[in-house]
């Protein structure tokens, strides 16, 4: 006899994963951590690493499905979290100053690690090596900075100059003092980085202008520049690669 509650397999409604109010009533295979163990980090989710680091949820959702939602509004890049304030992560519920302190302390891991990597490089040789080298140390800035890369002869970085601090859209750099950085530090050519916030990576005409004039200063006193390099969000826009310096 067929029980009168019987449904066929096939009416039975399926749960998505993570739909349940705690980590703890997830499989054991679900759970992010005896994922980890299991699958090794790599197969683990965005969301699902950062809910190892904060730990639990709320009543409503796991923390895999917070960081789901934080993520989303991200636009899924790690680089915009990484952009958040602790006040602005906070405004999510479920996010406390601990978790929000956690999430930004794991961000600037991954800033160190890209840092580490930037610091090993033995030659800055072109715009991609030192977009590469200038990345780590500007990608989270919110406002204009330039900054100078001094090289030898052999393309080996001597020094690494902050010239200016400027707004969202523009900094102001006087050639003058890039020189006389450059004498000092017995440099041969050089190579000039700034950022666009904004994420545009197309040269503005006051970048293009700044281009011009250092380059002639750079070429009366014998020190060359070799590129200029503009670093936005994950990509560079090199004037040499691109046939304009």
């Amino acid at each position: 006899m067929i029980h009168k509650n019987f449904k066929p397999f096939n009416d039975v409604v399926m749960e998505r994963p993570y739909k349940h109010s705690t980590i703890k009533e997830l499989s054991e295979s679900e759970r992010p951590r005896e994922k980890l163990l299991l699958k090794g980090p790599e197969a683990l989710t965005v969301p699902e690493l950062l809910a190892i680091i904060i730990g639990g949820g709320t009543t409503d959702k796991t923390a895999v499905e917070l960081m789901q939602e934080i993520m989303r509004d991200c636009e899924d890049k790690l680089m915009t979290l990484s952009k958040m304030t602790i006040e602005e992560l906070m405004q999510y519920k479920g996010i406390g100053e601990a978790k929000a302190i956690s999430i930004m302390a794991a961000a600037e891991i991954g800033r160190r690690r890209l840092e580490e990597k930037a610091n090993s490089l033995k030659q800055i040789t072109d715009g991609k090596v030192a977009y590469e080298y200038m990345y780590p140390r500007i990608q989270n800035l919110n406002h204009e900075e330039c900054w100078a890369l001094l090289l030898n002869n052999d393309a080996r970085l001597i020094k690494c100059v902050h010239l200016s601090q400027g707004g969202i859209t523009e900094t102001a750099v006087d050639p003058r003092i890039i020189m006389r950085h450059a004498i000092l530090a017995n440099a041969t050519c050089f190579i000039l980085v700034h950022n666009h916030p904004s994420g545009n990576l197309r040269p503005s005409t006051a970048d293009k202008d700044l281009t011009k004039k250092v380059k002639l200063v750079g070429q009366t006193m014998n020190i060359r520049l070799i590129d200029h390099v503009i670093v936005a969000d994950g990509d560079y826009y090199s004037f040499a690669e691109n046939g304009i310096l």
